[in-house]
C-alpha cells in the first residue's frame, strides 16, 4: 500500500514548507520510499485529529498512522530495516536524538525570528490570520517588529552554527562521508527558510551553505525542485 504524508502547505500545494515535514521527506527518500502528499493547512486540524495529532507531519502506512518527525524517523528505521539506515546503528540514533533537540532549539528557534514575517504571504487568508495571531501572541509584538533589524541580528544566528561549521570543514556531512538523519534534521530548517523567505541566512563562503547545496541536490534534486527562493 502506498504511504501517505500529511504535510503543511500554503496557497500552493506543491510548496510544502514545514521544517519537520522536510525532515520526513528526506528520511523517506533516504530509505528509498515514496509517499503521496496530502496537503494540509494550519486551520485544518480536524483532518489529522483521527490520527491523534494537531500538527504535521503525519505518516499513513496502511492501517498505521505515525505523527511527529522524530517518531516517524524511528518508525521508518524499525519498520523497514532492510532499507538504508537513517542512523547507522543505535549509537547513531542516540546522537541524532541530541541533534534533533539542537535542530529544534538552536536552528529552527534561531532562524524563526528572522523569517517569521515572510510566512503569511504564502498562506490562505484564514491561515494567515491564524498564523499571525498565534505567533504575535507568542512574541508579544507584530511580526514586522520581530524581524526588524534582521540584517544585523542574523550574525548571532550564524555564529551559533559554528560547531556545525567546524564539523563540515573536516567531513562532507554531519553523518560523515554520506548524509544521514542528523543531516536531514538540520536541513529541514534551511529548506523551510528557502521555501518561505527571500532573506539570506548564509553567506556564499560558509561551509554550511555548501552543505545545504549538496543536500538540495540529493535524491535527484528533490528539495531543489520544490519551489523556493534561491538565496
Amino acid at each position: 500500500m502506498t504511504l501517505q504524508l500529511f504535510e503543511l502547505v500554503g496557497t500552493d500545494p506543491a510548496r510544502p514548507f514545514s521544517p519537520f515535514c522536510w525532515r520526513t521527506r528526506m528520511a523517506l527518500a533516504h530509505k528509498g520510499l515514496s509517499a503521496a502528499s496530502i496537503p494540509w493547512c494550519f486551520t485544518e486540524k480536524a483532518a489529522i485529529a483521527p490520527h491523534h495529532s494537531e500538527k504535521v507531519p503525519v505518516l499513513i502506512d496502511g492501517e498505521t498512522s505515525v505523527a511527529d518527525s522524530w517518531t516517524i524517523a524511528n518508525y521508518l528505521e524499525d519498520r523497514y530495516p532492510d532499507r538504508p539506515s537513517l542512523f547507522g546503528g543505535e549509537g547513531g540514533r542516540a546522537m541524532a536524538r541530541l541533534i534533533n533537540w539542537w535542530g529544534d532549539i538552536a536552528v529552527i528557534g534561531g532562524m524563526f525570528p528572522l523569517i517569521v514575517a515572510d510566512i503569511p504571504a504564502h498562506l490562505k487568508p484564514v491561515d494567515a490570520a491564524y498564523f499571525r495571531s498565534t505567533r504575535e501572541a507568542r512574541f508579544g509584538k507584530p511580526l514586522e517588529e520581530v524581524v526588524a533589524g534582521r540584517e544585523n541580528s542574523v550574525e548571532g544566528f550564524r555564529r551559533a552554527l559554528e560547531p556545525m561549521r567546524l564539523t563540515l570543514k573536516t567531513q562532507l556531512y554531519l553523518g560523515g562521508a554520506a548524509p544521514n538523519y542528523a543531516d536531514y534534521i538540520v536541513f529541514g530548517a534551511f529548506q523551510w527558510a528557502r521555501v518561505v523567505s527571500p532573506f539570506k541566512l548564509l553567506v556564499e563562503s560558509d561551509p554550511v551553505r555548501a552543505w545545504r547545496e549538496r543536500l538540495l541536490n540529493a535524491f535527484d534534486g528533490m528539495a531543489r525542485n520544490s519551489p523556493g527562493y534561491e538565496v
